[in-house]
């Protein structure tokens, strides 16, 4: 046994990698555990490994004392000096403990130290191993389901594939092979949490660097991606080379490169789009493959007015919003759509309400407060309803009817009644409008 077990110390070190003393640390604690149970806390023990002869040696030790209280600590000074003739009063004196079973105890603990110390030397290498690979791709086969999604075998580990970073709709069996990004990866007592997405933007960045030679070399950077995962998702891109374009190294030739990218996201639509420091161009270019007519751009708000010709309303707005939610989650600014005739039209309303604010000496900011937006919309209001305007009062009030009836017959003989389009109003980043009469670009 005690060489059997020296050898299996000096083996498992060499091939799992266990720093050996820490080994036999562990060992002559997990004895001296076993020893303490068997015999009691109140002894004094020490437990170590004899390197020449392969044992495990336990001494207990004694206080010298002339009158014992608890042989178990205590020996009489007579007897210490049998064994020691130097001996003093209040010496602590060790003899070699003779301990029953102390093989098989030996055994058993070397067993369950070596399989619990490969185990946590493993786990602690596979930890180091993945900590460090974040943000890379990993496959792996999908092994099982449980309440937090699906778990993906590695080969050495597993990895958790989340419900909420799954593309929705997206089926899995057991079996399948599957890729994701690794995001996370965290201690745990079982072991290495790895968790992996799918649904994320880092994810698709992650495989046009992987498609894209230009992309992973750095010669086109990826300035953004605005996703609704599993249908469609943007993809903004700026070349550091004026001799590749950007788009149509992305794309690749006949669609290849970004043919392998939306086959590997079950078919996500991607639109590729050119990067441009100038909002209005960058929105233009985000809104494809909408044509637009002009854009006005409010850099306090960070919000824009985007107009766009009549039969251009459906593809700038996409099917459900789409198109238009993932341009301003894209840009990070508000966006508002309007038809040419729609805009020039709300623009001539506000022009009349600051004409009529002049008139009735109050702020336009008291009419958007109050909810006001036409002159139409005062007009069908009752004096008691006009008078929740901050600055109107029961003295003003004849002037501001007075104002009101007289642009709203000028505006009727300037201009003759007409259908008004419409419009989409206020998506920002994060929004989920639904626009069922929209078809998508």
């Amino acid at each position: 046994m005690n060489l059997e077990l020296k050898k299996a110390i000096d083996q498992i070190s060499k091939d799992k990698g266990i720093d050996r003393e820490m080994l036999i640390d562990t060992l002559e604690e997990a004895i001296r555990a076993s020893v303490t149970k068997k015999y009691g806390d109140k002894m004094d023990i020490e437990v170590t490994f004899n390197e020449e002869t392969g044992e495990i040696e336990v001494y207990q030790f004694k206080i010298v004392v002339e009158e014992i209280e608890d042989p178990d600590t205590e020996i009489l000074m007579v007897d210490a000096l049998k064994h020691d003739p130097n001996v003093e009063l209040d010496d602590a004196i060790g003899f070699r403990l003779q301990v029953e079973d102390l093989g098989r105890i030996a055994a058993q603990s070397a067993k369950q130290v070596i399989i619990q110390r490969m185990r946590d030397a493993e786990q602690e290498i596979i930890f180091e191993e993945y900590k460090n690979r974040k943000g890379e791709i990993v496959s792996g086969i999908i092994q099982r389901r449980d309440r937090s999604g699906w778990i993906i075998n590695l080969g050495r580990t597993e990895a958790l594939l989340p419900k909420d970073k799954q593309i929705p709709r997206e089926r899995f069996r057991q079996g399948d092979r599957v890729e994701g990004l690794i995001i996370e990866v965290r201690k745990e007592g079982r072991g290495p949490q790895i968790i992996i997405t799918r649904s994320d933007p880092e994810y698709m960045t992650a495989l046009f660097r992987r498609e894209v030679p230009e992309v992973a070399d750095g010669t086109v950077n990826i300035m953004g991606v605005a996703r609704d995962p599993g249908l469609r998702a943007k993809v903004t891109v700026l070349s550091q080379d004026s001799n590749v374009d950007p788009v149509g190294a992305c794309v690749g030739i006949r669609g290849s490169r970004i043919h392998s990218i939306v086959q590997e996201l079950r078919g996500e639509r991607i639109d590729i789009v050119l990067w441009s420091p100038d909002i209005a161009t960058y929105a233009a270019n985000a809104l494809s493959p909408a044509r637009i007519s002009k854009i006005a751009i409010d850099d306090e708000e960070k919000s824009l007015e985007v107009v766009v010709p009549e039969d251009q309303l459906t593809p700038a707005i996409g099917k459900k919003g789409q198109n238009v939610k993932l341009a301003a989650k894209l840009l990070g600014w508000k966006i508002d759509i309007f038809t040419n005739t729609r805009f020039n039209k709300v623009h001539k309303d506000r022009h009349l309400l600051e004409q009529l604010a002049s008139a009735a000496q109050v702020s336009i900011a008291d009419f958007a407060e109050a909810g006001f937006d036409s002159l139409e919309a005062m007009a069908a209001c009752t004096n008691e309803q006009l008078l929740d305007i901050q600055g109107i009062s029961e003295e003003n009030i004849g002037a501001l009817r007075g104002a009101l009836n007289l642009l709203i017959s000028q505006n009727r003989e300037e201009t003759p009644e007409e259908s008004e389009p419409s419009e989409v109003k206020g998506l920002v980043e994060g929004e989920d409008a639904d626009y069922a009469d929209g078809d998508e670009a």
